[in-house]
C-alpha cells in the first residue's frame, strides 16, 4: 500500500512539474496582448491620469516657461461653488437633450415602422435619412449658419416671400431662436441613426406575433403599442443611455454655428451664452479666451462626474420600470 501511495505522489509531482513548465514557457498570449495594453497605456491611461494631475494645478499649459503650481482641490471648489457659467453650460446641454432626444427616438421608431412595411424604395429612403448622420459636424454647422443667416439665409427669404413675416428673423442673434436652430440641427443630424437602429430591431420581431394579433382583431395602433414598442424596449434603453452620454459631449455643431464660417461675430456659445455647452466651455477656458489648462482639466472631470451620475440615474429608472 505504501508503494502505491508513493507511486501516486510521484505521478502527481511529475504532472505538476510538467504543468509548471508549460505554464512557465506559455508566454504567447501575453505577447499578443502586449501591443493593445501598450497603446492603451500610452494613448488613454496615461493621458487620463496626467490630465487629472493637471486639474489639481494652476498651469497655463506653456511647458518650460511657467511651472505647474499644485493647488489641490481649489479648481474643483471654484468650479462647483462659484462658476455660474459651468452650471449654465450644463443647463443648456440638458435642455438640448430633453428637447431633441424624445423627438429622434419616437420619430425614428415611427418612421422605421413605416419604412419596414414599405417594400419598394426602402433603401432609397434609408440612404436619404442616414446621409446627415455621416456628414461631418463642421459641414452641418456651416450649412445651418448660412440657412438661418439674418440677411442672406434661405429660411428668412422663404418666410418673407410667403408673407408669414414682414422682415427676416435674427435666428442666430436671439437666445431662444438660437437654441431652436441648434435643436433642429441635432434632430436633422441624428434622426437617421435612430432610424437604422430601429429598422435592425424590427427585423428581429417574429412575424407570427403580428399575424396572430391581426387574426385576433388587433389594429395597427394596438400592434405598435402592445407588440412593437415592448419588443424593442432594450434597444430604446440602449439609445437613451448612449444619447445622454453623447449629448453631454456636444461640441462641434454649436461651435461651428456660432464660432465662425458664417456664424457671425457672436460670443462663444451664442447670444447670451444660450447655446454654451460643457465641452465648448472647457475649450473656451482652456484654449481660447483664457489659457488656464489646469482649470480646463477640472471642467472636463466635472462634466465626467455629471455624465456618470446622470447615466446611473437614467439606467436605474429605465431598468426599474422594466422590472415592474
Amino acid at each position: 500500500m505504501k508503494d502505491g501511495i508513493t507511486m501516486e505522489v510521484m505521478s502527481n509531482a511529475k504532472n505538476n512539474t510538467a504543468y509548471l513548465k508549460r505554464k512557465k514557457y506559455n508566454i504567447w498570449p501575453y505577447l499578443f496582448l502586449l501591443p493593445f495594453f501598450a497603446l492603451y497605456t500610452a494613448f488613454f491611461a496615461y493621458p487620463t491620469l496626467y490630465s487629472f494631475y493637471i486639474s489639481l494645478t494652476d498651469w497655463d499649459g506653456v511647458a518650460g516657461i511657467n511651472k505647474m503650481k499644485f493647488v489641490g482641490l481649489a479648481n474643483y471648489i471654484r468650479l462647483f461653488t462659484r462658476d455660474t457659467l459651468f452650471y449654465k453650460s450644463l443647463f443648456n446641454t440638458l435642455l438640448f437633450m430633453v428637447l431633441y432626444i424624445p423627438v429622434v427616438i419616437f420619430g425614428g421608431l415611427v418612421l422605421a415602422v413605416l419604412l419596414y412595411k414599405l417594400k419598394s424604395n426602402r433603401r432609397l429612403f434609408q440612404t436619404l435619412n442616414v446621409l446627415p448622420y455621416i456628414t461631418t459636424p463642421a459641414a452641418i454647422g456651416v450649412i445651418f449658419a448660412f440657412m438661418f443667416d439674418w440677411s442672406t439665409g434661405i429660411i428668412n427669404k422663404i418666410l418673407v416671400a410667403s408673407g408669414l413675416v414682414q422682415e427676416g428673423i435674427n435666428w442666430l442673434g436671439i437666445g431662444s431662436t438660437a437654441r431652436f436652430v441648434v435643436i433642429l440641427m441635432l434632430i436633422w443630424k441624428n434622426f437617421g441613426y435612430y432610424l437604422i437602429i430601429y429598422l435592425a430591431g424590427l427585423s428581429t420581431i417574429p412575424e407570427e406575433l403580428t399575424e396572430a394579433a391581426l387574426v385576433d382583431g388587433a389594429n395597427e395602433r394596438q400592434i405598435f403599442f402592445k407588440i412593437t414598442t415592448p419588443y424593442l424596449r432594450p434597444i430604446t434603453q440602449f439609445l437613451i443611455i448612449t444619447s445622454i452620454t453623447g449629448g453631454l459631449q456636444l461640441f462641434d455643431e454649436p461651435m461651428v454655428l456660432f464660432g465662425g464660417s458664417g456664424g457671425g461675430p457672436f460670443l462663444i456659445g451664442g447670444p447670451d451664452r444660450s447655446c454654451l455647452t460643457g465641452m465648448i466651455y472647457f475649450y473656451d477656458r482652456a484654449f481660447k479666451s483664457t489659457t488656464f489648462l489646469g482649470y480646463g482639466a477640472a471642467i472636463t472631470y466635472g462634466i465626467f462626474i455629471f455624465i456618470v451620475l446622470l447615466s446611473f440615474i437614467s439606467s436605474r429608472l429605465l431598468y426599474r420600470e422594466e422590472e415592474r
